[in-house]
């Protein structure tokens, strides 16, 4: 089952690198990142049974860091990593179910999965803005010990 999920996401990345013109020597890459950003978080939630948000958290943090080490070594911008390697971890089919159930007047389900996406979504965006900081920071202690 692993498998099938690693390829379905390392597709799932590279198709969205293609949607947004990514250049094409980079499709690869970005795949393998999105692919190995899920691998993060399926093997945390299905394996160690860890909640999905902070297993979001460290699938977003390890999708940044793989991302600046692509663009830094493939001298390409780092948005095409980015934005095709999140796009595994992204909460669609459950801001669908919460809308569904929303129309079939669910509430309290409806409630549920939209907070979860929510919850989800913020997760990805703490995991990526964590991982900049980090960089930022070490950036900068290397150019005072540098100078």
């Amino acid at each position: 089952m692993i498998i099938e999920q690693l390829v379905t996401s390392f597709f799932a990345a590279a198709a969205f690198g293609v949607m947004f013109n990514a250049p094409k020597k980079s499709l690869i890459q970005s795949g393998v990142v999105g692919m190995l950003g899920w691998c993060v978080y399926a093997i945390l939630v299905y394996q160690e049974g860890v909640d999905a948000v902070p297993a979001t958290i460290a699938a977003s943090v390890l999708v940044a860091i793989l991302s600046q080490i692509c663009a830094k070594v493939y001298k390409t911008p780092i948005i095409i990593f980015t934005v095709s390697g999140i796009i595994p971890l992204v909460p669609g089919g459950l801001a669908y179910d919460a809308m569904r159930n929303f129309v079939q007047n669910d509430y309290n389900m409806a409630i549920q999965l939209a907070a979860k996406a929510l919850l989800i979504s913020g997760a990805i965006a703490l995991g990526l803005v964590f991982s900049e900081i980090v960089n930022q920071v070490i950036r900068k202690a290397k150019w005072k010990r540098i100078s």
